[in-house]
């Protein structure tokens, strides 16, 4: 007997549809709420099942549904969702989480699943350090901003470097309104209060890339350094998912978006349907680009003087994806395996 389904996550339930491949039953219903534990409960009724697998969105909560499933004997399958949403084609009847179910279901019996790659435990760690690491940095620069614009709003002359002391003591006493002293007293406590919870989270990340061979190779690209290198793994991942560098690419969302119909063609943009932790890694590490020691430094500038800076740094970026895509498919597949349990990888440094 083999058993194929597929899940539809959300917060309050997971609705699932699978199949009897020999006798053909199918069964759908709901599992609620959607937790670990009581999903860990219900995969329980394919203990004596000798071949199950199912299907699940790389959308949020996919990681305990994958874990849940692997423990349980069961084959885990990670759809990639423009893919999967590609292939479901015109919308002719009512989109229900029955019906999305059924679709993974049916994808992964005629083995047209779309599949995304499923990173070990070590890399969605890291991962999640990362992503938490970037959204630190956003708040940060957001809290930046909000200075600025106070400043200006107000008349003050403009403080270059609010992460100086000289830059701090400078728009703590900048002739304000009340009000305005305290948004820029609040947002400088911010400012700080980001800082030092950065700062070990950095050490952390950098440590994490010292230990893993792929990150240290992609270390030798011009522009990735002991930060960015571990964010370009664990968001890249295994590069044998993908046939071409152009896939990379794809999945970094760093591919235009192009309209045309008979001579006319509108100007591309970003797909944007990438990791946006990958994209901004990458055009982190492309800004280096514009060093004169940099060996796309004359491609950089001959693209800034014919267009503009960013669009010739998202061309150097699409160029490291390109180099890192080469790096990571060549390596042995055993550099992706978990290490060993008692090695601190995760502690702050």
């Amino acid at each position: 007997m083999a058993i194929i389904g597929g899940f539809d996550l959300h917060r309050k339930q997971i609705t699932f549809d699978y199949v009897d491949t020999e006798s053909g039953e199918i069964s759908a219903g709901q599992i609620r709420p959607a937790t670990r534990a009581v999903l860990r409960q219900w995969l329980g009724r394919f203990k004596d099942a000798p071949h199950v697998a199912f299907a699940v969105e790389a959308c949020t909560g996919w990681r305990f549904a994958a874990e849940e499933l692997h423990r349980a004997g069961v084959e885990p399958h990670l759809a990639e969702p423009a893919d999967t949403a590609t292939l479901r084609g015109r919308k002719k009847r009512a989109k229900t989480d029955r019906a999305d179910a059924r679709h993974l279901r049916d994808l992964l019996v005629q083995q047209r699943l779309p599949e995304a790659w499923i990173p070990p435990r070590h890399v969605l760690e890291a991962r999640t350090l990362a992503r938490l690491y970037i959204a630190l940095i956003q708040e940060r620069t957001g809290w930046q901003q909000r200075i600025h614009a106070q400043l200006y709003h107000q008349g003050v002359p403009e403080v270059t470097d609010l992460r100086s002391a000289e830059g701090r003591a400078a728009a703590a006493a900048a002739e304000l309104s009340s009000a305005g002293q305290q948004v820029v007293a609040i947002a400088l406590s911010a400012v700080a209060r980001l800082d030092e919870q950065l700062v070990p989270l950095r050490r952390q990340l950098e440590a994490i890339g010292t230990r893993q061979p792929a990150v240290v190779r992609l270390r030798r690209h011009f522009g990735i350094g002991r930060l960015l290198d571990t964010i370009i793994w664990a968001e890249l991942g295994d590069c044998r998912r993908f046939s071409n560098s152009g896939q990379a690419v794809r999945f970094a969302g760093l591919d235009v978006t192009v309209w045309s119909s008979d001579a006319k063609r509108a100007r591309g943009h970003l797909a944007r349907q990438g990791s946006p932790e990958l994209r901004w890694a990458l055009f982190e590490a492309a800004k280096c680009a514009h060093r004169t020691t940099a060996p796309d430094y004359a491609a950089y500038v001959a693209l800034r003087d014919r267009l503009d800076s960013t669009l010739a740094t998202l061309t150097i970026a699409r160029k490291l994806v390109r180099r890192c895509y080469h790096d990571l498919r060549e390596l042995d597949p055993a550099v992706w395996q978990s290490p060993p349990a008692d090695e601190p990888l995760y502690d702050a440094a």
